[in-house]
This record gives C-alpha cells, sequence and structure tokens, in this order.
C-alpha cells in the first residue's frame, strides 16, 4: 500500500466510524422512542376501554335497577332482567353475561349452550381460572376489570379479552361485558412495523450517504493517482521493453561472439588437427592415433554445440528472414532432437513485425517447447502462427500432454517462472497471452494487436 493509498484510508476509516456511530445512535433513540410511543398509545387505548366498558355495565346496571330495588326476588323477576340484560347486545362481539357467584353460568346471549353450565374450574390456555377471576373482581370494591381469554363470536377464534364486571349481592348475581383486545394488538403490530420501517428508512438514508461520501472521497483518491499510475505504467512498459531489449542485445552480441570468435577458433583448430592427421597419415603410413582422432570428435561436437548455443542466444533467421523461418527451424532443430513429433502451419500474409514483437513470440516458443520437452509427456506438439492486417498476428503451441494445473502453478512462487515470463513479455509489447489446460490438450495463445505488431515504415 503506497502512501497515497493510505492518505485516502485514514481519511475514508474516520468518517466510516463516525457515520456508524450516527447510525447506532439513531436506532437507539427511535427504538426508545417507538417502545416509549407503543407503551403511551396502549396505555390510553387500554383507558379508553376500561372508560368504555364501565359505562357499558353502568347502563345495563341501571336498567336492572327498578328491578333490583324493587325488593321481589322471584324468578319472574329475574327472568326479566336476564331478558333485558339479553337484549343490550352492542357491536359484532359486544355482550353482556350474567353468573351466580358459584360459577353457574345464567345468561349468555351469544353462547347460550353455556347456560345453566358450572365453569367455576374453567381456565383459558394460560391456566388462570375464567371464571374464578371474574367473579373474584366482581366482589372486590363492587367492580372490577380482568384480563382473559375467550372465544370471540365474530371469529370463533380464543382472542385476549378485557372484561368489567359488577356484583349484584342480593340476587347473588355477576353481571359483566367485554371487550375483545385483538384488535389493539393488531394496532400495536402495525405501529411497530411503521416505527421499524422508519428506522430501517433512516439507517438506509445514513448507509446511502456512507456511500455517497466514501464514493466522493474514493474519486478523489482516484483522480489524484490515476495520472501517476498511468505515468507509472508507461514508465514500466518503457523500462520492460528496454530491459527485454538489453538482454536481446546481449544475446546478440554473445552469440556473434561465440559465432564470430569461438567458433572460428574452433574450426581453425580443427582444421590443423585434420591436417596434422593427414599428414601423420602420409609419412608414417599408420592409422591415426586413438587419443588424436578422439580429440577431433571431441572437438567436432564442441563445434556443433557452440553453434547451437549461439544458434539458440539469437537466431540469424529471426533478423534476416522473420518471425515464420526461425519458428519454422526452430520446430525442425525440436523434431530433430526426439521424443516429441512437431509441426507448424502458417495463415494469413506476413508482414513485418516490430523487433520487440518478432523476439516475445520467438523466445515465447521456445519457452512452451521447452515446457512440452520437460513436463508434459506428449507425442506431438503444434505451432500455429496466422497474420492479419486488421488483427494483428496471433500465435498458439499446443500439445496432447498430460496438461497441468494453471492456477495452482501461477500461484506457486517455485513454479511457473516460464509461464510468468511469458505473460510479462506480452504485456511489455502490448500484447494478451490466455493459457487452457485439460488431460490431454493444452494451449498456449499469445495475440498482438495490429497497431502494436506492424513495424513502422522507414
Amino acid at each position: 500500500m503506497n502512501l497515497r493509498t493510505k492518505i485516502v484510508a485514514l481519511a475514508v476509516a474516520p468518517l466510516l466510524i463516525a457515520l456508524v456511530l450516527v447510525a447506532l445512535a439513531v436506532r437507539h433513540q427511535e427504538h426508545d422512542l417507538a417502545q416509549r410511543e407503543r407503551a403511551l398509545i396502549e396505555r390510553s387505548y387500554m383507558d379508553q376501554r376500561r372508560s368504555e366498558l364501565r359505562s357499558y355495565v353502568d347502563l345495563a346496571v341501571s336498567n336492572l335497577l327498578p328491578l333490583y330495588e324493587s325488593g321481589q326476588d322471584d324468578e319472574a323477576t329475574r327472568n326479566e332482567a336476564l331478558r333485558r340484560l339479553a337484549a343490550l347486545n352492542y357491536g359484532d362481539d359486544g355482550y353482556f353475561f350474567v353468573y351466580d357467584l358459584e360459577g353457574n353460568s345464567l345468561m349468555h346471549s351469544r353462547q347460550p349452550e353455556l347456560v345453566g353450565k358450572n365453569l367455576w374450574e374453567l381456565r383459558d390456555s394460560r391456566g388462570r381460572y375464567t371464571i374464578q377471576e371474574l367473579i373474584k373482581g366482581a366482589k372486590e370494591n363492587g367492580g372490577g376489570y380482568i384480563e382473559y381469554e375467550w372465544r370471540k363470536p365474530s371469529s370463533a377464534q380464543m382472542a385476549p379479552k378485557l372484561g368489567y364486571v359488577t356484583a349484584l349481592p342480593r340476587w347473588n348475581w355477576m353481571v359483566g361485558t367485554g371487550l375483545y383486545l385483538d384488535d389493539i394488538q393488531s394496532t400495536m403490530d402495525t405501529l411497530d412495523r411503521q416505527m421499524n420501517a422508519n428506522v430501517t428508512a433512516t439507517l438506509l438514508w445514513i448507509a446511502g450517504i456512507a456511500a455517497l461520501c466514501l464514493g466522493v472521497v474514493s474519486a478523489a483518491g482516484l483522480l489524484l493517482n490515476l495520472s501517476e499510475h498511468r505515468t507509472a505504467e508507461a514508465k514500466l512498459r518503457l523500462l520492460a521493453r528496454r530491459v527485454v531489449q538489453s538482454q536481446e542485445e546481449e544475446r546478440g552480441h554473445l552469440a556473434r561472439e561465440l559465432h564470430d570468435g569461438t567458433s572460428q577458433t574452433l574450426v581453425s583448430a580443427k582444421l590443423l588437427i585434420e591436417s596434422a592427421v593427414e599428414s601423420l597419415d602420409r609419412q608414417q603410413h599408420t592409422t591415426t592415433p586413438p587419443a588424436l582422432a578422439k580429440a577431433l570428435q571431441r572437438l567436432n561436437d564442441s563445434l556443433i554445440e557452440v553453434r547451437r548455443i549461439s544458434h539458440r542466444l539469437r537466431p540469424a533467421l529471426l533478423d534476416t528472414l522473420g518471425l515464420p523461418a526461425a519458428l519454422e527451424r526452430l520446430v525442425d532443430e525440436f523434431r530433430e532432437e526426439g521424443g516429441v513429433d512437431a509441426s507448424m502451419m502458417m495463415g494469413g500474409e506476413s508482414f513485418e513485425l516490430q523487433p520487440e514483437v518478432k523476439t516475445a513470440l520467438f523466445r515465447l516458443t521456445q519457452e512452451a517447447l521447452t515446457n512440452v520437452r520437460k513436463h508434459a509427456h506428449a507425442q506431438h506438439v503444434h505451432i500455429a502462427l496466422n497474420f492479419d492486417d486488421e488483427e494483428g498476428v496471433r500465435l498458439e503451441v499446443s500439445d496432447d500432454g498430460t496438461g497441468f494445473d494453471i492456477q495452482a502453478v501461477q500461484l506457486d512462487p517455485r513454479r511457473g517462472i516460464g509461464l510468468r515470463n511469458m505473460r510479462e513479455r506480452m504485456e511489455a509489447i502490448g500484447g494478451r497471452l490466455t493459457m487452457n489446460s485439460n488431460a490431454g490438450r493444452t494451449s498456449i495463445e499469445a495475440e498482438v494487436p495490429a497497431r502494436s505488431a506492424k513495424a513502422q515504415a522507414a
């Protein structure tokens, strides 16, 4: 990480930390506010419901007072009181109920099947004794509020309910009514969803602001570095080209030295030894000493090796006849070494290439053939060279060997040096290298666009 990147990171990190802290604080405050608002609304709803229930019960009791205060406790009077209460329904789920203080149901307008049954031991889903709690509430202070569960007439489902009950002691009655609370819970759930949506929207706004700030800072850093990166990249490419060019010049110089100096010296020594052998044969009329014949053979081998090294350092065909001829000679030499069959095909009409392009493609082919011989265990290798005036030049080296794991080789610092050299050579001349390898076929494709490949006209 360079200094400029570190400076940008140091600018971005505090900004992101501050925005995260703001988001956490906003979320905490909104959550706390939402809880308090929910509690306030719920309390307001419940107070309203309590007031409403008490008014209903007071209204019902006032309707019974003429009968209750008449002092008549006969069954007819009580039946008339029950009839009046049964007629006081309100809404879809509003009704009155009457139990005696022993838990017997005396009147239930929405569930007549309960009338006459003793429900003293009735429990709700939480194990609470429903009727006992209602009777207890009616006895205390002349009336009370009780929360319990009961079947809702409109839906036939159990629902939470708030009831208000009062007692008529002389008749041993408990009179009450209730309002179901599931609509309150539904309202609270809707309120919670709205609050959560508001919190989410706020956090999204903060995230958007953070992303915008990050984008602005990153864009500023990118703009600051862009020109320098381009300059550095151009310098790096130029340096790579100069390094390769220097290597090739040194190779060419060494090849010429071997060819013009060492090779000529060896040729002269060979001619002198051959002349000496012929002179000995004429003077003594005997066969050449074995040691001298062996020395002559070693000299011939050394001469061949020097010429081969000179050719591999910098083939003269590459500079005189061009890349196709140099590759054909390379294929012939590879085939002569034995073990792997080799062939070459050229397509399109050839054109003069930049010196560094010729060198890079030739070295790439050399490296690829070396890898095939050392590692591929192939039976055949094929080289395809194609020229196109618009597309440029394309070189492919393929074999039918065992293949290799390209990714593993590239990641291993101890392996794949040749492949990395190939890629760097192609990048240095503005080309592209593609490698594919599977069992039975491995191919290395090098492409150089026409603008980079073609030699400039003199």
